[in-house]
């Protein structure tokens, strides 16, 4: 039953988002409000809802693996230009971790809730991983990040357009690297080039985070206590 409203919820929130055309009727978005609300005012537990979706969960594996395609498409622009990707990565991965975290930490928010803001741009699995290791919640870093990436998906055209940034590789790598998976969700939909470098700079943000986070949140901690 689930996975039929759930489909139908989106392909609904699709038609309506492709007719006006505005950035906060985002398929995802228009999901999470109709199908929450409706899993509350029902008293269905999400263990019940997920479990009738389980066939969508599995699908996410081979879609993961569908985006290595335009990927190897743009090998020869990113094997031209890896210097100006990494270092991408590498700047937005750290201020990504700072900015939320430092924002929280001088907000006067306990330690536990700002370890679990602090991964909030890279995928689930390795920001509920990060969160763990640096004393944080995993359940509430996964908020996070599904809070991070539907701003991410939702604003992130909008503001390309209003700066005037028209380069796939720029769209790409700040999508990727700011938005995660929801992110390169919209930049494939957008323009598969735009899709690519966004699924390289989810994976090297990912591996960048999990690096440099129990370096980076002590050094945090120590500023603002």
């Amino acid at each position: 039953m689930w996975l039929a409203v759930t489909l139908i919820v989106f392909i609904l929130a699709r038609k309506l988002s492709k007719r006006f055309q505005h950035p906060i009727l985002n398929p995802l978005l228009l999901c999470l409000v109709v199908i929450i609300p409706l899993l509350l005012v029902l008293n269905v537990p999400y263990d019940v809802y997920f479990d009738d979706n389980k066939w969508i969960h599995y699908l996410l594996e081979p879609a993961v693996v569908a985006l290595a395609f335009p990927l190897y498409e743009q090998l020869p622009q990113i094997r031209s230009r890896w210097k100006v990707i990494v270092t991408a990565s590498l700047f937005g991965s750290i201020l990504s971790m700072i900015t939320g975290t430092a924002i929280a930490l001088a907000l006067g928010a306990d330690l536990q809730l700002t370890a679990s803001i602090l991964p909030k741009s890279v995928t689930t699995p390795i920001a509920m991983a990060v969160a763990e290791q640096i004393g944080g919640v995993p359940s509430l870093a996964a908020v996070m990040v599904l809070i991070a990436g539907v701003f991410g998906a939702v604003l992130g055209y909008p503001l390309f357009k209003l700066v005037n940034i028209t380069h796939p590789m720029a769209k790409g790598l700040s999508m990727g690297t700011v938005a995660h998976a929801l992110g390169t969700a919209k930049a494939a939909e957008e323009n598969y080039k735009d899709g690519a470098f966004s699924s390289l700079a989810l994976v090297l943000c990912g591996v960048i985070t999990a690096i440099l986070a129990p370096i980076i949140y002590p050094l945090l901690l120590s500023v603002f206590h």
